[in-house]
């Protein structure tokens, strides 16, 4: 049965299509759900640019990962994705499709949820682990990065452990894979770092994980922690940092060079800038609640990348945001685009099993620089607050901080609000400062 092709297919794709003058079948190549799964932006591809993923895997320390992760953020977050308990059934296939693809990173922390759903990303990856149905050596090569919030009741090592513990009975997993500390608190409570940091030390020790990693480092303080760690023996194997084509910078090339000085896997999340290189959004069409006001402002002044993007993507017969978390990729760090639905997974894993040249790396760094606006950067990395408080002329206080911190945002001023902080002591199994 004939197929007429997509609106969407690019145009390069149908030059290729008319100069052959034969039809080919629809084909994926991925193993599909049931009912069967075509590429989300064609329904005919041809074979000649049909790039197929071959499991391709990374050392991370002692690990072994995917060259792509999955981030669930969004799993349980009700304020910025609209996270409903609905989603669930279509989160279970976003995973099963993902690990039967060759993606066996995950990445979550205890502090996503959104309210009363904290800790509901964890869960889902628990459950959806328990109720995979595929090979169980698949199964059990699936690697789990969680990371713990510096939450301010946090104050020992102790309590850093009791943390890692609880995110561990809520996916109810033996060992986690990476637990990583979520953001430093060295610039607004230095006593309270050191023991978060004796917490890494302790959760390796007692074999809570497999390795510790870190999240929002700048480049100062991740040296300081990297030669923390190694004098006590535990290998630091992982930075997670904001790093795309949107937040491209002096100092996030520094954290890459350090890592590859260190031999530290560097992670990028937001690889595609909260949704802002998918080339779904123009000034005129902007997604709902929160973000929109972050479009708005950075979005006008993205044309020269987006354009470059578009003529790549066309020219490679790929996607937008294929091609920019495929550049995440060719500049050496692992990204985990965050996945809601079916349609993203399926779009995120054709940014694997090819890489852009050196010629397009070259124009997409250009027209990055280019572009007048950058994304925002997270207020909680150690760098990103120095140079707050260098603009705003002072010393951050704490509530300036959680009302500034846009990445963790779950309601105004949550972990600085008696009420919550009892709650969360509670759930962790402890009652007492």
């Amino acid at each position: 049965m004939a197929m007429a092709l997509s609106n969407s297919v690019p145009s390069a794709c149908i030059i290729c299509l008319s100069a052959s003058n034969q039809f080919y079948p629809p084909s994926s190549p991925f193993k599909s759900l049931k009912p069967p799964l075509f590429w989300p932006w064609q329904k005919v591809i041809p074979p000649v640019l049909n790039h197929v993923y071959t499991r391709v895997q990374v050392k991370m320390g002692p690990l072994t990962v995917s060259p792509m992760g999955f981030g669930t953020w969004a799993w349980g977050n009700q304020l910025l994705w609209g996270y409903q308990p609905s989603m669930d059934s279509q989160l279970q296939q976003v995973f099963n499709l993902a690990v039967e693809n060759g993606i066996n990173l995950f990445d979550t922390a205890d502090s996503y949820g959104t309210g009363r759903l904290n800790g509901q990303s964890e869960k889902l990856l628990g459950k959806f682990i328990r109720e995979f149905q595929g090979e169980k050596r698949i199964r059990d090569e699936i690697v789990i990065a969680t990371k713990f919030a510096a939450y301010p009741w946090r104050l020992t090592s102790g309590q850093f452990v009791q943390a890692c513990r609880a995110s561990r009975d809520r996916m109810q997993i033996e060992q986690i894979g990476i637990g990583q500390l979520h953001w430093s608190t060295a610039n607004y409570a230095p006593p309270q770092e050191l023991a978060l940091w004796n917490g890494l030390v302790a959760m390796y020790e007692k074999g809570l994980v497999k390795a510790v990693g870190v999240s929002n480092y700048g480049p100062k303080q991740l040296v300081k922690i990297h030669d923390y760690l190694k004098a006590r023996g535990v290998p630091l194997c992982s930075a997670q940092v904001q790093f795309s084509l949107l937040s491209m910078g002096e100092d996030q090339m520094e954290i890459k060079n350090i890592c590859d000085s260190l031999d530290i896997r560097l992670i990028s999340y937001s690889p595609l800038g909260l949704g802002m290189l998918t080339g779904q959004y123009t000034p005129s069409r902007l997604p709902q609640g929160p973000r929109g006001l972050l479009f708005k402002q950075i979005l006008p002044g993205l044309k020269p990348l987006l354009v470059s993007l578009r003529e790549i993507a066309e020219k490679r017969c790929k996607t937008i945001p294929q091609v920019a978390i495929n550049w995440c990729i060719c500049k050496g760090t692992i990204p985990i685009p965050g996945v809601k639905t079916v349609k993203q997974a399926e779009e995120n894993l054709g940014a694997l099993g090819w890489r852009l040249s050196s010629s397009e790396l070259l124009q997409l760094d250009y027209a990055a620089q280019e572009s007048p606006q950058r994304m925002i950067q997270n207020i909680f990395q150690t760098n990103v607050l120095e140079e707050t408080e260098r603009l705003w002329g002072h010393k951050l206080k704490k509530s300036e901080i959680v009302g500034a911190e846009f990445y963790q945002l779950k309601e105004p001023g949550d972990s600085l609000n008696p009420a919550y902080a009892n709650r969360e002591k509670k759930r962790e199994g402890w009652s007492n400062m």
